[in-house]
This record gives C-alpha cells, sequence and structure tokens, in this order.
C-alpha cells in the first residue's frame, strides 16, 4: 500500500473513533446520515464503505440492514470497526478489512453503492483521486451509486476565523497555502491543524466524477454554515432546535454560492 505521508500516523493517534460524537462533528454525522438515506438503495443492499475508518456509518448501516465491506487503510481502526461489529446485537451484518481507495480489495460489481468517505481529500494528487473515483466505478454495480466526501477549499480559512487559529502565524501560512491551491499540510506537531490532505473547490468534484466516467447527480454541502456555530451541543441537547438547524441546512444545501462555506461537501454520481 502506497501510504500519503503523515496520514496513517496522524489517524494511528486514535482521535478518529470519537470525533463524531459532538460538536461539528455530531452535527457532520447528522446530516451524512440524512443524505445517504436519501440516496442509498434500500437495504439488504450492500454497500463498500471505502475509507469507513473505525465502523462508525458501517454500524449505523449494517444495523438498518445493509451489508456493509468496511476498507480502510489504518490498522488501528481496522481494530476498532471489528470491535464496533462485536457490539451489535444478533449477526453483524459488516466486516472490515485492511485496504487502500486506488485498489479497493473487492471484486468488480460486488456492491450496490459505494462510499468513499474520506479517501478523496487524503489523496493530494488528482490522477490518484480519479484512481479511487475510478476504482468505486469497477467495485459498483450498474446503475448504482457512489458517494464521497470532499473538504471545502475554505474550511482552514473559516476554522482559523472561528477558532482564533489564524493569529498563530504557522497556521496561518497553512490556511493561506490551502487557498491557493487546496495542498494542505501541516508541518506542525499539532493535531488540531489536521494532517496531509486535498481541499476541494465544490465545482471541480462533478468535473472529477466526469473524468473518472461517473454521472454527477449532485454535490451538496453536509453542514452548510451551520458547523461554524459556538453552541451545537445545546443544540444537540434540544430536539426542537436540533431539527431546526437541520432543516435550515437542508434548505439552503444544494445553493452554488454557498457551497463553499461547509466544511464538507458530499458529491453523488451514478455507476
Amino acid at each position: 500500500m502506497r501510504d500519503v505521508p503523515h496520514v496513517t500516523s496522524y489517524y494511528a493517534l486514535g482521535m478518529e473513533r470519537d470525533r463524531l460524537e459532538s460538536g461539528a462533528g455530531a452535527l457532520e454525522f447528522a446530516r451524512t446520515q440524512l443524505l445517504l438515506e436519501r440516496y442509498l438503495p434500500s437495504p439488504p443492499s450492500v454497500i463498500a464503505d471505502v475509507g469507513g475508518g473505525p465502523g462508525r456509518y458501517a454500524a449505523w448501516l449494517s444495523a438498518k440492514g445493509y451489508r456493509v465491506h468496511l476498507i480502510d487503510p489504518v490498522p488501528l481502526h481496522i481494530e476498532q470497526a471489528h470491535a464496533a461489529a462485536q457490539m451489535q446485537k444478533g449477526e453483524s451484518l459488516f466486516d472490515a478489512a485492511l485496504g487502500d481507495a486506488r485498489a479497493i480489495p473487492l471484486p468488480t460489481a460486488s456492491a450496490d453503492a459505494v462510499l468513499l468517505l474520506g479517501p478523496l481529500y487524503h489523496l493530494p494528487d488528482r490522477n490518484e483521486r480519479l484512481q479511487a473515483l475510478g476504482e468505486a466505478r469497477r467495485v459498483c454495480r450498474p446503475g448504482g451509486v457512489i458517494v464521497a466526501a470532499a473538504i471545502s477549499r475554505f474550511a482552514s480559512t473559516l476554522d482559523g476565523l472561528r477558532g482564533g487559529y489564524l493569529e498563530d502565524p504557522q497556521f496561518a501560512a497553512i490556511a493561506s497555502a490551502d487557498l491557493r491551491d487546496g495542498q494542505h499540510r501541516n508541518a506542525t506537531n499539532n493535531p488540531a491543524y489536521f494532517t496531509t490532505a486535498y481541499f476541494h473547490r465544490p465545482e471541480d468534484l462533478a468535473e472529477e466524477c466526469a473524468a473518472a466516467g461517473l454521472g454527477h447527480l449532485g454535490t451538496l454541502a453536509v453542514e452548510g454554515p451551520a458547523w461554524l456555530l459556538s453552541d451545537l451541543d445545546a443544540r444537540f441537547a434540544d430536539a426542537r432546535k436540533w431539527e431546526t438547524l437541520l432543516t435550515g441546512i437542508a434548505a439552503i444545501e444544494a445553493e452554488p454560492t454557498l457551497l463553499g462555506v461547509s466544511a464538507h461537501l458530499l458529491v453523488v454520481a451514478r455507476r
């Protein structure tokens, strides 16, 4: 497996398992769930969860009756995914194995849908992103759906404004480089500044899908501007406020002039 520098060591720190539990992570998870429910085929369809991390989405999908094959390049994530599968009641409907999005270890046309909820933003080279999308196309059955996540080109600058990180010259330089060409590099030892990545402009996702032979169905904001709010946990604890928040995000999820404000984007394509 060809490692992207620093990515495996970053995720070996173990922060990903609980990242979606609170704050902006909880919002990301809730909105991604809603979008997947809209576009995925009905259970018991087979889902390839490529770059599936510790198994948060795989566990949720398998509990809904999907058969999920999780693939991830980080050994710790596979251990955590196995633990998540063992915690499920009855027979678990998902398995987990080491693998790379650029060479997915699954047979051709073996999945009804393929998720890439991480690989695209950890492949800085465009040709390798197209390779991952091409592999997703190969694994997906004709007519199936491919859903891929991306990080917005503007995420670092917006996060820096929200959290005061731009006052750190090192972070300011990272954010400036992101705006210039999308190539996110963190030469510091601060994991809050993320790791080697590529941050997309929203309009580039449709082009990459087309270049990989996929039919672009839409590019949607995951969190919209709401990830910048400072009281997300309080809103999450109040069912009415949380529902209002989700409704507001959905109303502008496809607005082209606002897509880049969202920290994460989902591109949906047809095989």
